[in-house]
């Protein structure tokens, strides 16, 4: 452990271990497994490679993006480690000596995809190295009940079968009780030591509304939160994402499309200008993201609804790796949740897989519909129990108003009983509100006692209570029925007023100036803004010459504590948490004549 604390400050240029980096360390220094559980950003990577330094050997990482491996590659590189990664996409010159640089014992680490770790040959040359650890990052992948499986994930059984004296280290920042178990099960982990960090990531204001316009309420969002930020925009489609994209654009925002149905080549650059730019846009269907590195991502939004809580965890999570504030927003309407009850019950998988993303679903459609504290929630289905509400979600900022809608319920209910379980929402609100339509005339559902008892509400308030009342679970969608809507055995107390049913009033647009606005840069004070932009206008351009993000040099929060603490020699700045020996010798000098030319540090120092 002496050598993994020189290495954590020598090398990565931070003085302490957080959450249980230490004893997940001294774990696989002394030959055993590890599983963790450690959010996004709470510094995961370190726990595999730091060992991988200390014991002799090279530690191959199993990583399941292949456009991921090169910046990750990059920013070890700037440590001065050996580090390398084999996929597809390198040619078999390169791959030939990457696999030779492995056999010499050149490497420190290895990053590699699942599906070529499997080969023959692959494991047949690992045979012929000496594997420090094996890495399994993202492990979560291994769960058929996740929202990112990986079938190749099951069989990384075999590490444990072929390399039996080498530990084995499994990865994720999102995994529930089922999801667990399934790791270990899969990954043959019964015997190794369990880690698990809180899911809390307190910096993340979590905000949830529904409606209509959800793509002019996402405007007013970026426009007064986030105007030259860099985000991450997710929709659930690949026409939505393009339409989305060239909207922005429209707008004036740096927007760029990311989906499976682009070429290789333009996901390729588009996620390159997105890592090493600053102010861009990702607008995404969940293709992208996973394992994304860079820190500096101030909000994560939705435009449709996520199918689950770890979907949704693990897609937010991504905004706010460097601990600064950021935000994770969602707009979400009843035509989502009536496509996705669709697309479910559609589906043609095995029944048991459907009852669980069902349930799922559920699960993620009681968190949009809290009128209670979200982290509360949210943290509790990952098996947390925070004891107060956060302070810092927007039903505690702004907590909903509910009213007692089981009469409005009943009436609801009644009409869809009524006209036959065979019509969607638009047209039983139509009969509810009485409107004078041929279809409901020929239909004779004119002649109801439903018809026109509903007049007391609007249609976008009806719709608001056929919303609630799907997401609860009093409505089903029929997939046969063209979005019909059928009533559930959950209904029948409500009809006979058994129990009584409390409901969200519809959001009111909240005027700006009541919206309290989260800062992009957090403890700095104004007279050291102007520093901290000449540090980062420095690192862009020596981020530019190498071909590397910018974070790959140093991350803000690096450059927010030069900004603050002005050193004036390397003994100083050797001092700043990030600055290890290899960047303190290859851009020291660089950042402090950034430091000394500034105006404002002469005078700093006879404050």
């Amino acid at each position: 452990m002496e050598n993994a604390r020189q290495i954590l400050k020598n090398t990565f240029g931070y003085h302490d271990f957080r959450h249980h980096q230490a004893d997940i360390i001294q774990a696989l220094l002394d030959g055993r497994d590890a599983m963790v559980l450690m959010p996004t950003g709470g510094g995961k990577s370190l726990c595999y490679q730091i060992p991988a330094l200390v014991r002799a050997g090279v530690g191959i990482v199993i990583s399941p993006l292949i456009a991921l491996m090169q910046d990750q590659v990059d920013a070890l590189r700037q440590l001065g480690l050996q580090a390398a990664f084999l996929n597809s996409t390198q040619d078999s010159r390169t791959q030939r000596a990457t696999e030779q640089a492995l056999l010499d014992g050149e490497l420190d680490l290895l990053y590699i995809a699942p599906e070529r770790l499997l080969t023959r040959r692959m494991l047949d040359l690992l045979a012929r190295t000496r594997p420090a650890l094996f890495a399994v990052d993202e492990a979560h992948c291994v769960s058929q009940w996740g929202h990112d499986f990986r079938k190749e994930y099951q069989q990384l059984s075999v590490l444990q079968e072929r390399f039996p004296g080498v530990p084995r280290i499994a990865l994720t920042a999102t995994a529930d009780q089922r999801t667990r178990a399934e790791i270990i099960e899969q990954l043959k982990l019964q015997q190794a030591a369990v880690f698990v960090n809180s899911f809390d990531r307190p910096n993340i204001r979590y905000a949830i509304s529904e409606g209509q316009n959800p793509r002019e309420r996402l405007w007013r969002f970026i426009e007064h939160e986030h105007p030259h930020d860099a985000g991450i925009v997710y929709c659930l489609s690949r026409k939505k994402v393009e339409q989305v994209a060239a909207w922005l654009s429209g707008k004036g925002r740096q927007a760029l499309p990311y989906h499976a149905g682009m070429p290789e080549r333009l996901r390729r650059e588009h996620q390159a200008r997105f890592l090493r730019e600053d102010g861009v846009i990702i607008v995404a269907t969940i293709a992208f993201g996973m394992g994304i590195d860079k820190p500096d991502v101030r909000f994560v939004a939705h435009l449709n609804l996520p199918k689950s809580i770890e979907a949704y965890y693990q897609e937010t999570g991504r905004a706010g790796r460097d601990g600064q504030p950021a935000n994770a927003w969602m707009a979400y309407s009843l035509q989502d949740v009536i496509m996705l009850r669709q697309m479910m019950s559609a589906s043609d998988a095995e029944e048991q897989f459907k009852r669980v993303a069902h349930h799922k679903l559920e699960t993620m459609l009681g968190l949009c519909e809290l009128t209670s504290c979200r982290r509360q929630a949210l943290l509790s289905y990952f098996g947390e129990t925070p004891a107060t509400a956060c302070g810092n979600c927007d039903t505690c900022l702004q907590p909903p108003v509910t009213w007692n809608g089981t009469e409005a319920a009943q009436k609801a209910l009644s009409c869809v009983y009524r006209t036959g379980q065979r019509f969607g929402v638009n047209y039983v609100i139509d009969v509810l509100t009485g409107k004078d339509d041929p279809r409901i005339r020929n239909n004779r559902h004119d002649r109801l006692s439903t018809f026109a008892i509903g007049k007391e509400h609007g249609a976008p308030e009806w719709r608001n209570i056929m919303r609630q009342l799907i997401a609860q679970a009093y409505l089903d969608i029929d997939p046969q029925g063209h979005g019909a809507l059928l009533l559930t055995e959950k209904a029948r107390p409500l009809l006979r007023g058994e129990i009584e049913l409390q409901l969200r009033h519809q959001a009111r647009a909240v005027k700006k100036t009541k919206q309290k606005k989260v800062k992009t840069v957090a403890e700095l004070r104004a007279c050291d803004q102007p520093l901290f932009e000449a540090l980062r206008t420095r690192r862009l351009q020596l981020a530019r010459e190498q071909g590397v993000p910018p974070y790959a040099i140093f991350h803000d929060s690096t450059l927010r504590e030069m900004a603050t603490q002005r050193p004036m020699n390397e003994d100083t700045l050797s001092t700043i948490s990030g600055v290890g020996e290899q960047k303190l010798t290859r851009f020291g000098r660089i950042f402090i004549d950034v430091i000394r030319d500034h105006p404002s540090s002469a005078l700093s120092k006879t404050d």
